[in-house]
Protein backbone atom coordinates (compact mmCIF):
# COMPACT_ATOMS: atom_id res chain seq x y z
CA UNK A 1 0.00 0.00 0.00
CA UNK A 2 1.25 3.55 -0.96
CA UNK A 3 1.44 6.15 2.02
CA UNK A 4 2.79 9.40 2.23
CA UNK A 5 5.99 8.16 3.77
CA UNK A 6 6.80 6.05 0.65
CA UNK A 7 4.75 7.47 -1.92
CA UNK A 8 7.51 7.10 -4.61
CA UNK A 9 6.96 10.92 -6.06
CA UNK A 10 7.23 12.79 -2.87
CA UNK A 11 10.16 10.96 -2.29
CA UNK A 12 11.74 12.29 -5.73
CA UNK A 13 10.28 15.58 -4.40
CA UNK A 14 12.17 15.60 -1.48
CA UNK A 15 15.64 13.76 -3.01
CA UNK A 16 15.02 16.85 -5.97
CA UNK A 17 14.40 19.35 -2.53
CA UNK A 18 17.75 18.46 -1.11
CA UNK A 19 19.80 18.95 -4.11
CA UNK A 20 18.26 22.25 -4.69
CA UNK A 21 19.38 23.11 -0.72
CA UNK A 22 22.78 21.78 -1.66
CA UNK A 23 22.99 24.07 -4.54
CA UNK A 24 21.21 27.22 -2.71
CA UNK A 25 24.27 26.80 0.14
CA UNK A 26 27.10 26.90 -2.61
CA UNK A 27 25.61 30.07 -3.66
CA UNK A 28 25.25 31.26 -0.59
CA UNK A 29 29.09 30.51 0.78
CA UNK A 30 30.22 31.86 -3.34
CA UNK A 31 28.31 35.92 -2.19
CA UNK A 32 29.29 35.89 0.91
CA UNK A 33 33.15 34.68 1.16
CA UNK A 34 35.60 36.89 1.68
CA UNK A 35 38.68 35.52 -0.72
CA UNK A 36 38.86 35.22 -3.86
CA UNK A 37 39.95 31.45 -3.96
CA UNK A 38 36.44 30.89 -2.59
CA UNK A 39 34.21 33.22 -4.27
CA UNK A 40 35.98 33.28 -7.45
CA UNK A 41 37.77 30.12 -7.95
CA UNK A 42 35.32 28.19 -6.22
CA UNK A 43 37.70 25.96 -4.37
CA UNK A 44 34.38 24.56 -1.96
CA UNK A 45 31.84 21.91 -1.82
CA UNK A 46 29.12 21.63 -0.13
CA UNK A 47 26.45 18.84 0.64
CA UNK A 48 23.92 16.98 3.27
CA UNK A 49 24.08 13.63 5.12
CA UNK A 50 21.55 11.59 7.21
CA UNK A 51 21.66 11.85 10.92
CA UNK A 52 24.33 9.56 11.23
CA UNK A 53 26.83 11.35 8.61
CA UNK A 54 26.16 9.10 5.23
CA UNK A 55 26.16 11.06 1.76
CA UNK A 56 22.66 11.71 1.46
CA UNK A 57 23.05 14.38 -1.46
CA UNK A 58 25.73 16.40 -3.12
CA UNK A 59 25.85 20.18 -3.82
CA UNK A 60 27.95 21.99 -6.25
CA UNK A 61 31.62 22.54 -6.39
CA UNK A 62 35.01 20.24 -6.40
CA UNK A 63 34.12 16.62 -6.10
CA UNK A 64 36.75 15.43 -4.60
CA UNK A 65 35.50 18.31 -1.80
CA UNK A 66 31.91 16.83 -1.59
CA UNK A 67 33.11 13.87 -0.91
CA UNK A 68 34.73 14.62 2.49
CA UNK A 69 32.27 16.02 4.00
CA UNK A 70 30.60 12.56 5.17
CA UNK A 71 33.54 11.63 6.28
CA UNK A 72 33.80 14.70 8.93
CA UNK A 73 30.30 14.72 10.02
CA UNK A 74 30.70 11.01 10.96
CA UNK A 75 34.02 11.78 12.95
CA UNK A 76 31.65 14.69 15.08
CA UNK A 77 28.76 12.23 15.65
CA UNK A 78 31.02 9.92 17.27
CA UNK A 79 32.92 12.09 19.36
CA UNK A 80 30.10 14.26 20.62
CA UNK A 81 28.27 11.13 21.46
CA UNK A 82 26.73 12.17 24.94
CA UNK A 83 23.28 13.46 26.05
CA UNK A 84 23.08 17.59 25.33
CA UNK A 85 26.55 17.61 23.07
CA UNK A 86 24.95 18.48 20.19
CA UNK A 87 22.09 21.05 20.40
CA UNK A 88 19.99 22.90 18.33
CA UNK A 89 21.93 26.11 16.93
CA UNK A 90 25.27 24.23 17.34
CA UNK A 91 27.81 24.21 14.55
CA UNK A 92 31.07 22.47 14.15
CA UNK A 93 34.08 22.63 12.34
CA UNK A 94 37.30 20.56 11.43
CA UNK A 95 40.33 21.04 9.45
CA UNK A 96 42.79 17.93 10.84
CA UNK A 97 42.99 14.89 8.38
CA UNK A 98 43.38 13.10 11.88
CA UNK A 99 40.32 14.09 13.05
CA UNK A 100 37.70 14.20 9.71
CA UNK A 101 39.14 16.66 8.25
CA UNK A 102 40.07 14.47 5.04
CA UNK A 103 42.93 17.11 3.32
CA UNK A 104 44.94 19.41 4.86
CA UNK A 105 44.43 22.26 7.56
CA UNK A 106 43.90 25.08 4.82
CA UNK A 107 40.35 23.24 3.93
CA UNK A 108 38.45 23.74 7.11
CA UNK A 109 34.73 21.91 6.62
CA UNK A 110 31.89 23.85 9.02
CA UNK A 111 28.92 21.32 9.63
CA UNK A 112 25.40 21.84 11.34
CA UNK A 113 23.05 19.64 12.59
CA UNK A 114 19.14 19.96 11.47
CA UNK A 115 17.02 19.10 14.13
CA UNK A 116 13.32 18.04 13.74
CA UNK A 117 10.44 16.78 15.79
CA UNK A 118 12.62 16.37 18.74
CA UNK A 119 15.81 14.77 16.92
CA UNK A 120 18.61 15.38 14.62
CA UNK A 121 17.49 14.55 10.82
CA UNK A 122 20.23 15.55 9.10
CA UNK A 123 23.69 17.02 9.00
CA UNK A 124 24.57 20.56 6.30
CA UNK A 125 28.10 20.53 5.52
CA UNK A 126 30.17 22.44 3.39
CA UNK A 127 34.15 22.84 2.83
CA UNK A 128 36.22 25.58 1.71
CA UNK A 129 39.59 26.20 1.04
CA UNK A 130 40.96 29.15 3.49
CA UNK A 131 44.04 30.96 2.59
CA UNK A 132 45.97 30.96 5.56
CA UNK A 133 45.78 29.19 8.65
CA UNK A 134 48.85 29.59 9.99
CA UNK A 135 51.99 27.93 10.09
CA UNK A 136 55.57 27.83 9.19
CA UNK A 137 54.86 29.73 5.59
CA UNK A 138 52.62 32.23 4.36
CA UNK A 139 49.64 30.46 2.92
CA UNK A 140 50.33 27.79 5.15
CA UNK A 141 51.90 25.59 2.16
CA UNK A 142 55.16 24.71 2.33
CA UNK A 143 57.26 21.76 0.86
CA UNK A 144 60.05 22.38 3.82
CA UNK A 145 57.34 20.98 6.09
CA UNK A 146 58.16 17.63 8.49
CA UNK A 147 55.03 17.45 10.56
CA UNK A 148 51.62 18.52 10.67
CA UNK A 149 52.44 21.40 13.38
CA UNK A 150 54.17 23.21 11.10
CA UNK A 151 51.24 23.57 8.55
CA UNK A 152 49.06 25.77 10.26
CA UNK A 153 46.01 25.99 12.98
CA UNK A 154 44.63 22.04 13.68
CA UNK A 155 40.86 21.99 14.18
CA UNK A 156 39.78 18.90 15.71
CA UNK A 157 36.31 18.69 15.07
CA UNK A 158 35.53 21.01 17.28
CA UNK A 159 32.06 23.19 18.33
CA UNK A 160 32.61 26.65 17.52
CA UNK A 161 28.75 27.79 17.86
CA UNK A 162 26.74 26.49 20.57
CA UNK A 163 23.08 27.55 20.89
CA UNK A 164 23.22 29.80 18.01
CA UNK A 165 25.82 32.07 19.61
CA UNK A 166 29.70 31.97 18.65
CA UNK A 167 31.87 30.30 20.98
CA UNK A 168 33.98 33.65 20.86
CA UNK A 169 37.46 32.22 22.46
CA UNK A 170 37.15 29.33 19.75
CA UNK A 171 37.35 31.99 17.24
CA UNK A 172 39.79 34.25 18.95
CA UNK A 173 41.72 31.40 18.84
CA UNK A 174 40.85 30.50 14.56
CA UNK A 175 41.94 33.94 13.51
CA UNK A 176 45.10 34.85 16.03
CA UNK A 177 47.05 32.47 14.30
CA UNK A 178 46.01 33.79 10.84
CA UNK A 179 48.26 35.89 9.42
CA UNK A 180 45.25 37.34 7.07
CA UNK A 181 42.36 37.03 10.49
CA UNK A 182 39.89 38.87 8.38
CA UNK A 183 39.56 37.62 5.69
CA UNK A 184 39.85 33.92 7.52
CA UNK A 185 36.98 34.92 10.22
CA UNK A 186 34.82 36.40 7.29
CA UNK A 187 35.24 33.01 5.49
CA UNK A 188 34.39 31.20 8.50
CA UNK A 189 31.17 33.31 8.87
CA UNK A 190 30.20 32.65 5.64
CA UNK A 191 30.48 28.95 5.86
CA UNK A 192 28.25 29.39 8.72
CA UNK A 193 26.06 31.41 6.83
CA UNK A 194 26.12 28.47 4.76
CA UNK A 195 25.07 25.91 6.72
CA UNK A 196 22.06 27.35 8.30
CA UNK A 197 20.15 28.63 5.41
CA UNK A 198 20.55 24.68 4.41
CA UNK A 199 19.64 23.45 7.94
CA UNK A 200 16.61 25.96 7.59
CA UNK A 201 15.41 24.58 4.21
CA UNK A 202 15.94 21.03 5.51
CA UNK A 203 13.73 21.89 8.53
CA UNK A 204 10.77 23.66 6.12
CA UNK A 205 10.85 20.24 4.32
CA UNK A 206 10.79 18.13 7.25
CA UNK A 207 7.31 20.34 7.98
CA UNK A 208 5.79 20.11 4.96
CA UNK A 209 6.08 16.42 3.65
CA UNK A 210 7.04 14.63 7.60
CA UNK A 211 10.28 13.50 9.23
CA UNK A 212 9.59 10.05 8.80
CA UNK A 213 8.75 10.63 5.18
CA UNK A 214 11.71 13.30 4.71
CA UNK A 215 14.11 10.67 6.27
CA UNK A 216 12.78 7.64 4.25
CA UNK A 217 13.45 9.80 1.41
CA UNK A 218 16.88 10.17 2.32
CA UNK A 219 17.02 6.11 3.22
CA UNK A 220 15.61 5.31 -0.57
CA UNK A 221 17.68 7.20 -2.79
CA UNK A 222 20.47 6.08 -0.78
CA UNK A 223 19.47 2.33 -1.57
CA UNK A 224 18.51 3.24 -5.28
CA UNK A 225 22.20 4.56 -5.75
CA UNK A 226 23.76 1.22 -4.60
CA UNK A 227 20.99 -0.24 -7.14
CA UNK A 228 22.79 1.69 -10.49
CA UNK A 229 25.87 1.19 -8.98
CA UNK A 230 25.96 -2.25 -8.90
CA UNK A 231 24.00 -2.95 -11.84
CA UNK A 232 26.77 -0.96 -13.83
CA UNK A 233 29.58 -2.44 -12.12
CA UNK A 234 28.56 -5.69 -13.77
CA UNK A 235 29.11 -4.17 -17.03
CA UNK A 236 32.84 -4.17 -16.01
CA UNK A 237 35.47 -5.93 -16.94
CA UNK A 238 36.21 -8.84 -14.12
CA UNK A 239 39.20 -10.01 -12.44
CA UNK A 240 42.36 -8.31 -10.83
CA UNK A 241 44.83 -5.65 -12.57
CA UNK A 242 47.51 -4.87 -11.22
CA UNK A 243 49.82 -1.38 -11.99
CA UNK A 244 53.22 -0.57 -10.58
CA UNK A 245 54.63 2.90 -11.27
CA UNK A 246 57.81 4.99 -9.82
CA UNK A 247 57.33 8.66 -9.21
CA UNK A 248 59.54 11.47 -9.24
CA UNK A 249 61.53 10.98 -6.35
CA UNK A 250 62.25 6.90 -7.48
CA UNK A 251 59.38 5.30 -4.96
CA UNK A 252 57.49 2.54 -6.78
CA UNK A 253 53.57 2.99 -5.68
CA UNK A 254 51.78 -0.10 -6.58
CA UNK A 255 48.03 -0.63 -6.87
CA UNK A 256 46.27 -3.81 -7.10
CA UNK A 257 41.97 -3.49 -8.24
CA UNK A 258 39.72 -6.51 -8.30
CA UNK A 259 36.42 -6.07 -9.98
CA UNK A 260 33.38 -8.44 -9.06
CA UNK A 261 29.59 -8.43 -9.55
CA UNK A 262 29.28 -6.94 -6.11
CA UNK A 263 32.77 -5.51 -5.48
CA UNK A 264 34.91 -2.88 -6.65
CA UNK A 265 38.57 -3.94 -4.54
CA UNK A 266 41.09 -0.82 -4.14
CA UNK A 267 44.16 -2.67 -2.67
CA UNK A 268 46.93 -0.02 -1.57
CA UNK A 269 49.07 -1.79 0.61
CA UNK A 270 52.24 -2.70 -1.01
CA UNK A 271 53.21 0.72 -1.06
CA UNK A 272 56.32 2.86 0.28
CA UNK A 273 56.41 4.25 4.22
CA UNK A 274 54.92 7.39 4.82
CA UNK A 275 57.27 10.38 4.01
CA UNK A 276 58.94 13.09 6.16
CA UNK A 277 57.98 15.34 3.59
CA UNK A 278 54.37 16.46 3.12
CA UNK A 279 53.30 14.19 0.37
CA UNK A 280 51.10 12.08 2.29
CA UNK A 281 47.49 11.35 2.26
CA UNK A 282 45.11 10.64 4.98
CA UNK A 283 43.34 6.81 4.30
CA UNK A 284 39.96 8.86 3.83
CA UNK A 285 41.71 10.78 1.64
CA UNK A 286 42.38 8.14 -0.87
CA UNK A 287 38.73 7.04 -0.17
CA UNK A 288 37.61 9.79 -2.14
CA UNK A 289 39.82 8.90 -5.08
CA UNK A 290 38.30 5.64 -5.22
CA UNK A 291 34.95 6.96 -4.99
CA UNK A 292 35.82 9.56 -7.40
CA UNK A 293 37.41 7.05 -10.38
CA UNK A 294 34.41 4.49 -8.86
CA UNK A 295 31.80 6.94 -9.92
CA UNK A 296 33.57 7.73 -13.27
CA UNK A 297 33.65 3.51 -14.62
CA UNK A 298 30.16 3.37 -13.18
CA UNK A 299 27.32 6.22 -13.32
CA UNK A 300 29.45 9.43 -13.62
CA UNK A 301 25.73 11.59 -14.37
CA UNK A 302 23.46 11.05 -11.84
CA UNK A 303 23.63 12.08 -8.40
CA UNK A 304 26.05 10.59 -5.74
CA UNK A 305 24.98 9.44 -2.46
CA UNK A 306 26.38 7.03 0.34
CA UNK A 307 24.93 4.32 -1.61
CA UNK A 308 26.65 4.76 -4.64
CA UNK A 309 29.91 3.76 -3.12
CA UNK A 310 28.80 0.95 -1.10
CA UNK A 311 30.70 -1.54 -3.39
CA UNK A 312 33.66 -0.30 -2.84
CA UNK A 313 36.06 -1.80 -0.57
CA UNK A 314 39.38 0.22 0.42
CA UNK A 315 42.84 -1.91 1.35
CA UNK A 316 45.26 0.31 3.21
CA UNK A 317 48.46 0.02 5.44
CA UNK A 318 48.57 2.13 8.21
CA UNK A 319 51.81 4.51 8.21
CA UNK A 320 52.25 4.24 4.66
CA UNK A 321 52.01 7.39 2.14
CA UNK A 322 48.44 6.18 1.57
CA UNK A 323 47.04 5.96 5.10
CA UNK A 324 50.08 8.36 6.74
CA UNK A 325 49.45 8.75 10.40
CA UNK A 326 49.92 11.46 12.75
CA UNK A 327 52.13 13.86 12.80
CA UNK A 328 53.41 13.25 9.13
CA UNK A 329 52.86 16.33 7.16
CA UNK A 330 49.98 16.22 4.72
CA UNK A 331 49.93 20.09 3.15
CA UNK A 332 50.14 18.38 -0.77
CA UNK A 333 47.82 15.82 -0.41
CA UNK A 334 46.51 16.26 -3.83
CA UNK A 335 49.54 14.99 -4.80
CA UNK A 336 49.74 11.99 -3.47
CA UNK A 337 45.32 11.57 -4.15
CA UNK A 338 46.00 12.53 -7.98
CA UNK A 339 48.43 9.35 -8.25
CA UNK A 340 45.59 7.13 -6.94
Amino acid sequence: MTTKVNDPITLEIIQNSLQATADEMFAVMKKTAMSSIIYEVLDMGTGITDAKGALASSGAGIPAFVGVLDKAVKVVVAKFDKPGDIEPGDVFATNDPYYGGVTHLNDIIVMMPVFAGGRIIAWTANIAHNSDVGGMAPGSLTGEATEIFQEGLRLPAIKIISKGEAIRSVMDIITVNSRMPDVLEGDVWAAIASVRIGAKRLVEIAEKYGVETFENAMTSFMDFGEQVSLKELEKLPKGTFELSEEQDDGRIFNVKITISDTEFVVDLRDNPDQSKNPVNTSRDGVMVSAQMIFKSLTDPYSAANEGSFRPIRLLTRPGSVFEAKEPAPIGFYYEIELRV
